[in-house]
């Protein structure tokens, strides 16, 4: 079973368990495509990360599946799995859905000051 969640993605490195066997491997055509991107699109990649890392970790602590998350939004769940692998750019009115149906902030934007 291969597990997606972006919490795993973290630094190029992919976590497979195989019948309780973990087996940890580094996938270099991921380092070699971040040392060639910009500046923008390296912060995209990680907001993407930490969004979907904040979506697991309150699935995590509320002791929900992603296949529950996706029955609550009317949504498949790969369509969710998709969402969490970090990969996917989420709107903000996805981002929104997904914060009234766990009932938790996903994204905390502080007030600006005058």
């Amino acid at each position: 079973m291969l597990i997606f969640c972006s919490k795993h993605l973290e630094k190029s490195t992919f976590m497979f368990i195989f019948a309780n066997k973990k087996e940890m491997r580094t996938n270099w055509m991921i380092d070699e495509v971040r040392r060639s991107i910009t500046p923008e699109m390296k912060l995209q990649m990680e907001m993407s990360v930490a969004i979907a890392n904040r979506i697991c970790d309150i699935l995590e602590a509320k002791g929900m599946t992603q296949k529950e998350l996706a029955r609550k939004l009317g949504k498949t769940e790969t369509e969710v799995s998709r969402w969490l692998s970090g990969t996917h750019n989420l709107t903000l009115s996805t981002i929104s859905k997904v914060s009234v149906a766990l009932g938790e902030d996903i994204v905390i934007i502080p007030e600006r000051k005058n």
